[in-house]
């Protein structure tokens, strides 16, 4: 088979025995907690309104935050009670309101759930709106909620549906462990994006160092889709990276997938939407890779909202030296500030870390080392040089800073040991705040 990939990238060391072990750990489903938070804002768009008040009882999977724009709703992960509606802080510094829901243990699905019987030839309207209603987004990281994905305007044609499960962040093995446990579910998923899109191809990308992956999907995908082999580079997860690597294809400047006839699912995004559909079971849980300084690395299906730190326990708990509590991946995670932090849609991983000595920053040697690594064809030397001089407005017209994809392919490999990413983030936020 051909390796497909793309231009620039890199390939991080992994400490701790990164893939290797929780890459053959099965998921387990996580003991549910006795009470969880669902987060009203864990979406691209608006903060849900709370459709619930104090004292109600709710079911297992009913609706309890909806929309007020651009968003999916929430839904509760188990039955009970609901004690209030308190702020919590996320990983990202951010407070917001989350339904608090003291767990009855009975698990009592809220009836009825709106199965598709057939969802493979249902009617586009009726599918986007059960997409919808499930609640999905991304699990890849973005939280972009599917069902406005997979409504391009009807001018732009998508030709290829593209299925990304290169997970190419270090230590993450959720999609890897879905790919081989539920490779039948990506492929069912995979098969109803392409008939809601009209998408005339599907191609599956899969980093080579994934090979029962590969193997599962393949035997699996029929005639429905191109199993497609990736280099293991990261980002090679990255939308603009994939489409470059499968199609040949080039987003353009400023531009989405949809402008060149392309829409990326996450395999597990795919995976739970045809759950969602053929059950009606909506987005109440997700797969965790808990790993790093942790007694027992493995993979456990969490329910949305449970506490981190009880998510650290079901793991056997902390070792001695561990510092830092990461969700997501060590490139593009955020530090968590507490172990209450609810897990959301888009947590794909906690990871635990040692502390490590602040790096010597020192001056750029001009050595283009984060030239040749930026994904995205940027010169972050400038970027960064020009955002020191607050000349953030220059930054993004000739050096094209809101292109990046704040990766930190480009800080991973700089000797100086500049912040540039954290900078090109300032110059980012400083230019998006004017423009607003």
């Amino acid at each position: 088979m051909r390796i497909h990939s793309f231009a620039g990238g890199v390939h991080p060391r992994e400490t701790l025995g990164g893939k290797r072990v929780t890459g053959a750990a099965p998921v387990v489903d996580a003991m549910p907690p006795a009470t969880v938070a669902i987060a009203l804002s864990q979406h691209v768009g608006a903060p849900c309104r709370p459709l619930v008040k104090p004292g109600d009882t709710v079911l297992m999977g009913q609706k309890v935050g909806e929309p007020t724009g651009l968003g999916a709703p929430v839904h509760s992960p188990v039955s009970g009670t609901v004690k209030g509606i308190k702020q919590r802080t996320l990983a990202s510094g951010v407070r917001v309101d989350c339904v608090i829901i003291e767990n009855d243990g009975r698990d009592s699905p809220c009836s009825p759930l709106n199965a598709l019987r057939d969802p493979l030839n249902a009617d586009i309207p009726e599918l986007l709106a059960a997409v919808r209603e499930a609640g999905l987004v991304g699990l890849g990281g973005a939280a972009f909620p599917t069902h406005v994905k997979l409504s391009p305007p009807k001018d732009k044609k998508i030709e290829y549906l593209l299925i990304n499960g290169a997970e190419c962040e270090p230590y993450l093995t959720g999609d890897h462990r879905m790919m081989v446990e539920k490779p039948q579910d990506v492929i069912d998923g995979a098969r109803i994006a392409a008939r809601i899109l009209g998408a005339e191809h599907v191609k599956i990308g899969v980093e080579r160092n994934k090979p029962d992956a590969i193997s599962a999907l393949k035997a699996h995908a029929g005639k429905y889709a191109e199993v497609c082999r990736l280099r293991a580079k990261y980002p090679q997860g990255g939308e603009k990276q994939l489409i470059r690597a499968l199609t040949g294809r080039r987003a353009p400047s400023g531009g989405l997938p949809m402008d060149v006839g392309c829409v990326v699912l996450n395999v597990s995004t795919a995976a739970q939407l045809a759950v969602s559909l053929r059950t009606g079971m909506p987005l109440i849980s997700r797969v965790v890779t808990v790993t790093g300084l942790v007694k027992k690395p493995c993979n456990l299906r969490v329910r949305v909202g449970t506490d981190i730190g009880s998510v650290i326990e079901q793991a056997g708990g902390a070792l001695p030296g561990a510092d830092r509590v990461i969700l997501g991946g060590p490139m593009m995670g955020t530090g968590a500030y507490n172990l209450n932090t609810p897990v959301m849609k888009a947590t794909g991983g906690v990871l635990l870390l040692g502390a490590e000595k602040p790096p010597r920053e020192t001056s750029c040697i001009r050595c283009a080392s984060c030239v040749r690594a930026c994904p995205m064809g940027l010169m972050p030397l400038n970027i960064y040089a020009l955002g020191k001089t607050q000349r953030f407005a220059e930054a993004a017209a000739r050096e094209h800073a809101l292109d990046c994809m704040e990766c930190g392919a480009c800080a991973y490999g700089c000797p100086a040991k500049l912040p540039l990413v954290h900078m090109i983030r300032v110059v980012k936020r400083a230019v998006k705040g004017k423009r607003g």
